[in-house]
């Protein structure tokens, strides 16, 4: 096994990668985090590849400076609204004269669930099992052992544009690095900021990047949905962009110094000037103006993902809430306009840092909604990394990963 296992969250707005050390006793320790800007990625999926490769290799090239052999072993966060989610089911007859099913069948009818027909272009980046039926009894988490005439697996394909993909394994490998495995971002955001028990009473995770949101949701320990759509925090600076006649640059500062998504809780006297904002900017502006803006178009994300909840039967119906995450989740008043909008309880999610041994000095910094990605990444990777007894699965070839398609989301 690698002496090291890193996360590569590559975001429209920032990449932030996260460093853990594998211990002796098997244990994670938490080294170290990097974030720098990102170039040439447009709502999650690489546009402009030369941009890409120079964003990537300047965080490459940080983690060489803790291990030069870190960056071979890189689980990498993808997804874009091209990724898609669909029900499969496979069905096998119990192989042995006994009736008792064995991993054999088990594996036979995982196989035969990721036989489902995909148009050329897309591959299946997950396949995760919700349920195994032996003779018509569901609900079976593990049915070796058990026996039976027929067993049945119940799953979600979770399958993507493969030209995005590969183009997104092609500039991790451009600027030297090598990809062990890929993981759907919402399901890495999950594993990182939800609780066991949340999962099991049911729960949405809302992820607000820059250039996107993301969803997953659960109920019984079970991936119900996942989803990413192409709206993110980035729209909101464009509109203020567009409100306050400013620059998008200066419009990112105001969004992040004065901005909120409770309008309502801005006094209408609390005035901006905007040329200490920027020099080329004039006249002055209300907060009140700005978080009218920014609550207009969190609302419209609101309604998105109010949306996809509807498909599945699930608005207003998760006892868990609503969990946010992502660099968008840090704008205040955003908890009070999800629990409106969605009539959920919410919470902000941080990172679950128990799975590592982390230094105080580190651990504070990494108590952030933003990180939660790329540390459920490493977690998700060495998760990977266990159930295949130390082998690598990538080495830049997709190919290998997915023919061992994360068993770690089997219930």
């Amino acid at each position: 096994m690698p002496n090291y296992i890193v996360g590569l969250d590559v975001g429209s707005h920032t990449i932030k990668a996260a460093i853990a050390e594998i211990k002796r006793d098997g244990g994670l320790s938490l080294i170290r985090f990097i974030k720098s800007p990102s170039q040439g990625v447009r709502k999650g999926i690489i546009d402009d590849p030369a941009d890409a490769v120079r964003a990537i290799s300047y965080v490459l090239e940080e983690i060489r400076q803790t291990s030069k052999h870190a960056v071979r072993n890189i689980y990498l966060g993808v997804g874009g609204a091209d990724v898609k989610v669909q029900p499969s089911k496979g069905i096998v007859a119990v192989s042995r004269a006994d009736l008792e099913v064995c991993q054999e069948d088990m594996d036979r009818v995982l196989e035969a669930v990721r036989a489902l027909s995909l148009p050329p272009n897309r591959m299946v980046l997950h396949s995760v099992t919700r349920e195994f039926i032996v003779d018509a009894i569901g609900d079976i988490r593990n049915p070796v052992g058990m026996i039976g005439n027929r067993l049945e697996a119940h799953s979600l394909i979770v399958d993507a544009f493969s030209p995005n993909i590969k183009r997104a394994i092609m500039c991790v490998e451009q600027a030297g690095g090598k990809v062990a495995g890929l993981i759907f971002s919402p399901l890495a955001s999950s594993q990182s900021a939800l609780s066991r028990n949340q999962k099991e009473l049911g729960v949405a995770l809302v992820d607000i990047g820059f250039g996107k949101t993301g969803l997953s949701v659960y109920e019984e320990n079970k991936l119900l949905h996942t989803v990413v759509v192409p709206v993110g925090s980035g729209n909101i600076t464009n509109d203020l962009a567009i409100g306050l006649k400013a620059s998008v640059d200066a419009a990112e500062t105001i969004k992040l110094t004065f901005g909120s998504a409770a309008s309502k809780d801005v006094s209408l006297r609390d005035m901006i000037d905007l040329q200490k904002i920027s020099p080329a900017a004039k006249g002055t502006v209300s907060r009140r103006f700005v978080s009218e803006i920014i609550g207009v178009r969190l609302a419209e994300v609101f309604d998105l993902i109010n949306h996809e909840l509807k498909k599945i039967g699930k608005a207003n119906k998760l006892p868990g809430g609503v969990v946010l995450t992502g660099g968008g989740a840090k704008m205040v008043g955003l908890v009070d306009l999800a629990r409106q909008e969605l009539r959920l309880p919410a919470q902000i999610g941080l990172p679950d840092l128990t799975l590592f041994e982390v230094s105080s000095e580190v651990g504070v910094d990494a108590e952030d909604p933003e990180y939660a990605c790329v540390f459920g990444l490493v977690s998700h990777g060495y998760e990977l990394m266990k159930e295949n007894q130390g082998e690598l699965l990538g080495s830049g070839n997709a190919g290998n990963f997915f023919k061992k398609i994360f068993r770690l989301f089997n219930p």
